[in-house]
């Protein structure tokens, strides 16, 4: 289903032969977030009246409206887009490996960054690398205060900090009243590796409730020091319990959050479980920042972020490629193909769905639902457009006259 749509139901006379409507529909829009039932007639039988509120509960899927916060040149929380972030794995203090890995992110669709500011050095690396990135900086701090401080004073667009490992209360004061004269928003980040031992005793280990109760307390620190200009984020490796405490946490507070599942894991486990914990959380209209935490090239993560968020409808723009899972039939490098296909059409700005299919036996037919195609053959394939071949090229040709047909694109 596209991310808006009108889905029309005929109904017929059921069995007991009570008069139902001719026709109703359903607008969704799933990027606002509204759903809008349009019904000829005001006679609806109870089963379908019962249909009809599963389909809303299962579609209605409302945005929370969380408090705007701007971070740089961004907008986050207040209906805005969800922002793609990612975080870098350099050497904060190397600034010209920093800024090459940051502009490779923001190529690929990263929003917003995040650099670890652990030293002084890291601290005064922020301003260079500041002058020569086009997206929003934030520093992630721990155990110093005095480092917070001087990477706003460096020109960081926002810190994520854990105020329980910072210092007291006149340190966090210190942070807040340097973040409030520069207008520069918080992130209170909350993982459950870092819980208390407190909460931990209290609920008799890591929990959803834990875990919010800890990330409410060091909100509620930060606006007794005066300020409210603030996103949370909660973090475990527990895809479960990682949900359940959003869930408590989007229902107990206004401010935007991250969301992701931290420690996921490698390529594929990381990719799995943050599909599946991402789409469980945003599928319920919460979340207004995200990221896929993966171990190896952060590029990576901006891929998968941006597959989950077109996949659920909250993001439109960039090019879809399906592909066949290959069989007997394949005469031809369909890994290959797919995979430089999917290379390819990663800087072309269309708002398409391509299929690279592994032969012209079923390539036409499962390939009707997208906008263009291609098909191998042995040695040869097929050029297809909306399920409908357009010529016969040789295999070597089919990648380039793929690119050209979408570089020349019109509907």
């Amino acid at each position: 289903m596209g991310n808006a749509g009108l889905i029309s139901l005929s109904v017929e006379t059921n069995k007991l032969g009570i008069e139902t409507p001719g026709l109703l529909s359903y607008h969704w829009n799933r990027i606002k977030g509204s759903v809008t039932i349009h019904i000829s007639t005001i006679k609806i039988p109870t089963i379908l009246r019962n249909t009809l509120q599963y389909i809303e509960r299962r579609l209605h899927m409302h945005r929370q409206q969380t408090k705007p916060i701007t971070i740089g040149t961004k907008v986050i929380g207040g209906g805005h887009p969800i922002l793609i972030q990612s975080m870098t794995n350099t050497q904060t203090e190397d600034v010209a490996a920093t800024v090459a890995q940051i502009k490779r992110l923001a190529a690929a669709g990263c929003d917003i960054i995040r650099c670890t500011v652990p030293t002084p050095e890291a601290a005064a690396a922020v301003k260079a690398i500041k002058q020569q990135i086009a997206i929003p900086l934030v520093a992630d701090i721990h155990f110093d205060y005095r480092l917070a401080i001087a990477a706003m004073e460096m020109g960081a667009d926002k810190i994520r900090i854990n105020p329980g490992n910072i210092g007291g209360k006149e340190q966090l004061a210190a942070v807040v009243a340097v973040a409030r004269e520069r207008g520069i928003p918080i992130r209170v980040g909350v993982n459950s590796g870092s819980l208390e031992s407190g909460l931990l005793a209290k609920y008799g280990g890591v929990t959803a409730e834990g875990l919010v109760e800890s990330a409410l307390d060091k909100v509620h620190a930060i606006e007794d020091a005066g300020y409210d200009q603030m996103v949370i984020s909660i973090k475990s490796s527990d895809v479960l319990m990682c949900t359940a405490a959003y869930e408590r946490l989007a229902a107990a507070t206004s401010y935007p959050l991250h969301v992701g599942i931290t420690e996921a894991g490698t390529i594929i486990s990381g990719n799995i479980k943050s599909a599946i914990g991402l789409g469980l959380i945003l599928n319920q209209g919460i979340g207004d920042t995200i990221r896929v935490s993966l171990t190896g090239d952060p590029v990576e993560e901006i891929k998968s972020a941006k597959i989950i968020l077109r996949t659920l409808g909250l993001r439109r723009g960039g090019i879809e490629v399906v592909s066949c899972p290959t069989c007997g039939r394949t005469k031809i490098d369909l890994i290959g193909l797919a995979n430089q296909v999917e290379d390819m059409v990663a800087d072309i700005p269309l708002d398409l769905k391509v299929a690279v299919m592994g032969c012209v036996v079923n390539g036409p037919g499962e390939a009707k639902e997208a906008d263009i195609g291609i098909a191998g053959g042995c040695g040869e394939g097929l050029l297809i457009k909306k399920g409908v071949i357009v010529r016969k090229l040789p295999e070597g040709e089919l990648l380039a006259a793929l690119r050209d047909e979408l570089l020349n694109w019109k509907e």
